[in-house]
């Protein structure tokens, strides 16, 4: 339980450190990390368009169209942070291998990471504080995820066969070990999206969460119609024009459904949850696919950037990343963002009602609707986050509007940059000081909330 604080009255100290833009740390002031912009692949789902397409060849060219955006060509970038959270085991070193595949000076540095869906607001909130500290002048973060080429692996009983036969020394004790081959060793295990520690993949998890928050069918079919309807206006409108590249066969998501209706969504069967008979009301039309993509953040101080004539979208404010206790069904798997933001407006100075946009990952509907509910209510906000009073509720015509995961897709480690990217454009556009609001749940009980501020 945390320390009891008021969800309406900030600490005036903080209200000034946001507003300043300049918080004190021991020795000195933190400057800004600035975001100049992002490029991502169309999202595909798997095992389409990008059947042949591998997490390297998918980020190197994410990689390759912010460089040709920004002209960075032959520039000795500061550092690369990305990652996959399904990826080969060749892949190890993914991330620099992509690098060296590009225009980018070799003597770039780059890294790994890796915290599932939250993988790339990790990647580019760690960049942002080293830019922050005077680290790094420069950086690139995202992310990237290719399902289609996910690796196919031997089961343990076949693996500790071909180990015995690795280990073997003569021809008798070779023969020993291939003879205890069994057809069953020959059947590859594929990676899944189960809970090591509950066995229920995430949409099984989330049922259960929709479920206990009382979220019905028709308002996570009426979230998703949005999402579909606001992610093709915006590729109408040129929106996505400096953020997407094409890949491969695609200039847009292709999960992307633009002519769909609450009619159709609603002809759509449970998906998960079937074991809540009549009650489950998550279906394939109201959850995010299996997806393929990458995408790209380019961030820096404002120094280089000026420096380099290149523009600025948005502040890196601050980011907090959370967990919850699913395991023993005390909280739902994806419900760890509704803990972190209380501890990130209070550092802040912020509430909830501040925002000019809201970016909640759609990994469900249900996921969404459940983390929103949850602010607004009293016994949550009093018991769970140690509040006086809930976050209380948002202006829904602020949220997602440009449409989200439902509609784009979810390549897991990719998503985190697509928002960032997303939520800076809006927010130049909205114009100088206005806030937005990311939260992204991730597999573990995990997630990630931040705030970025518009230029």
């Amino acid at each position: 339980m945390t320390e009891k604080t008021s969800a309406n009255m900030p600490a005036p100290q903080d209200t000034a450190r946001l507003t300043a833009g300049q918080p004190a740390i021991a020795g000195g002031e933190v400057r800004e990390a600035v975001i100049i912009g992002g490029n991502r692949t169309p999202f595909a789902r798997s095992h389409g368009a990008y059947a042949k397409a591998t997490n390297k060849d998918l980020l190197t060219s994410a990689l390759n169209g912010l460089i040709a955006r920004y002209g960075l060509q032959g520039e000795r970038i500061g550092e690369v942070a990305a990652g996959a959270v399904i990826k080969h085991s060749k892949d190890f070193n993914l991330t620099r291998e992509s690098v060296l595949g590009t225009s980018l000076d070799p003597a770039t540095p780059a890294h790994e990471v890796q915290i599932a869906c939250a993988t790339g607001m990790e990647a580019i909130g760690g960049l942002a504080n080293k830019i922050r500290l005077g680290q790094l002048d420069s950086a690139i973060g995202g992310g990237v995820d290719s399902i289609s080429d996910a690796p196919l692996v031997f089961n343990d009983a076949a693996r500790a066969v071909l180990m015995e036969l690795n280990r073997a020394r003569t021809t008798q004790d070779k023969i020993k070990a291939v003879l205890k081959f069994r057809p069953g060793h020959l059947a590859p295990q594929a990676p899944g999206t189960e809970e090591p520690r509950t066995g229920l993949s995430m949409g099984e998890h989330q049922a259960r969460t929709t479920h206990q928050w009382g979220i019905s069918r028709q308002a996570q079919d009426e979230l998703a119609l949005a999402s579909h309807h606001r992610l093709a206006a915006a590729y109408d409108r040129g929106f996505f024009d400096g953020l997407v590249t094409p890949f491969g066969s695609l200039t847009r998501d292709n999960n992307l459904r633009a002519d769909t209706t609450l009619e159709k969504l609603g002809k759509l069967k449970p998906a998960f949850g079937r074991d809540l008979g009549d009650e489950a009301t998550m279906t394939a039309g109201n959850s995010t696919p299996l997806t393929d993509g990458a995408s790209t953040v380019l961030l820096g101080s404002e120094e280089w950037a000026a420096e380099k004539g290149l523009p600025v979208l948005a502040d890196f404010v601050d980011f907090e990343t959370g967990a919850v206790d699913f395991v023993d069904g005390k909280e739902g798997l994806l419900m760890a963002p509704a803990y972190a933001l209380s501890h990130l407006l209070q550092r802040q100075g912020l509430s909830l009602q501040d925002f000019d946009y809201y970016e909640i990952h759609e990994a469900f509907a249900g996921t969404v609707l459940s983390t929103l509910k949850a602010w607004e209510d009293e016994d949550f906000c009093r018991d769970q986050l140690g509040l006086d009073a809930p976050l209380g509720a948002i202006d829904r015509s602020k949220l997602n509007v440009n449409g989200s995961s439902l509609a784009a897709g979810h390549p897991f480690a990719a998503t985190g940059g697509r928002i960032i990217a997303t939520l800076a454009t809006m927010l130049h556009e909205k114009g100088p000081g206005s806030l937005g609001l990311i939260s992204v749940c991730a597999a573990g009980g995990q997630g990630i909330v931040a705030i970025i501020r518009g230029r």
